[in-house]
């Protein structure tokens, strides 16, 4: 006689964490702003952030942690579910963030078209498929600018380059300038391109007297545009929805929340963008143009699903993922919908 397997206890939760990477999130606004650390006092969690835990960083890629909320780059994520993290997906945002093709000065390279026959660097393969964030980044940002002028990549010679380790940077500020690891070999003339994003970007062509030869997000179609951070996903462990689903609710709301804020309160929202990015005010302010601290809201719209979809099938296509998997199986839409219900509730 086969015996009943018994249900398993729900976690006894002594603490949250989240994790976003150094880049706009309403997550990490939330948190410096107080309110996730409010939110969740009068239950005695404390929440931390795996930066601040660096015995639990390797989390950010694995999603092995299931008190943990990821706002993160798409790659570390998808790569977890497609070998066989138990998480959902319950938000994405879009935010443009200086997505560029860097030159050098002299260089004749001004639009897209303009890449045919050049070298472009491609960083190596990291340590593992999550660790080659910097090389599936600068594979999809060319194809995006090669597709624009209906061009591929057999019209470019890809170079490899070497990865830096940024912990030899010195700063954290360095260390994310060296995530660039084409920087210096363009400025030293051997190859003709490098695709780079973000404020420590703008920070680190500045310094070596780089110039943006092709602005991505000048393009016109936004699927040009679809990389690690374009749609960025929010993602929890399956356990901590099914048995605090209440607390995934609350999290989200006070994402929300902050995305709000930062609609209105722009200069105040840059500051705080310098110490989320480690990069200094001209890089923030050059990263981070137009009315991109309006759009900060995490939503799941069938655009942004089906953007994710694309980038999830060039990733898995290039050899990033362990497998593939159906995205729609990895969707929960109900905390989103729940967060905005206790968002209006609290504010009639």
């Amino acid at each position: 006689m086969t015996l009943p397997q018994a249900t398993p206890k729900p976690e006894t939760l002594e603490r949250l964490w989240f994790t976003r990477c150094p880049v706009p999130t309403a997550s990490g606004i939330a948190y410096k702003l107080g309110w996730l650390q409010d939110e969740f006092a009068a239950d005695g969690l404390p929440i931390d952030t795996l930066q601040e835990a660096r015995q639990l960083g390797h989390h950010h890629y694995d999603h092995q942690l299931p008190g943990l909320f990821r706002e993160g780059g798409n790659l570390p994520a998808l790569a977890a579910r497609a070998a066989g993290a138990p998480t959902r997906l319950i938000g994405l945002t879009w935010i443009e963030e200086w997505q560029t093709i860097l030159v050098r000065p002299d260089s004749n390279i001004r639009r897209p078209e303009d890449l045919r026959g050049k070298r472009l660097a491609l960083p190596a393969w990291g340590a593992d498929r999550p660790g080659s964030i910097a090389r599936a980044m600068s594979l999809h940002g060319y194809k995006g600018a090669l597709a624009s002028a209906r061009l591929g990549f057999d019209d470019v010679h890809l170079v490899e380059v070497a990865l830096h380790d940024p912990l030899d940077a010195g700063s954290p500020q360095l260390g994310l300038q060296r995530l660039w690891s084409g920087l210096d070999p363009l400025a030293r003339g051997e190859v003709d391109a490098v695709y780079v994003k973000g404020a420590a970007a703008a920070d680190a062509a500045r310094r070596l007297g780089l110039v943006v030869g092709i602005d991505l997000d000048a393009l016109p179609e936004p699927r040009h545009r679809i990389n690690n951070g374009t749609p960025r996903p929010i993602t929890v462990h399956q356990r901590l929805l099914d048995e605090h689903f209440d607390l995934v609710t609350r999290f989200l709301a006070q994402t929300l929340r902050a995305a709000d804020w930062a609609a209105g309160n722009r200069d105040a929202l840059n500051a705080i963008l310098e110490d989320e990015t480690r990069a200094g005010s001209q890089g923030v302010a050059d990263a981070y143009r137009g009315d991109f601290h309006t759009t900060l809201a995490p939503d799941l719209s069938p655009q942004r699903l089906a953007f994710l979809d694309i980038q999830k099938t060039f990733l898995n296509l290039h050899g990033f993922l362990e497998r593939d998997f159906d995205l729609a199986d990895w969707v929960d839409h109900r905390p989103l919908q729940a967060a905005h219900d206790l968002l209006a509730q609290r504010r009639a």
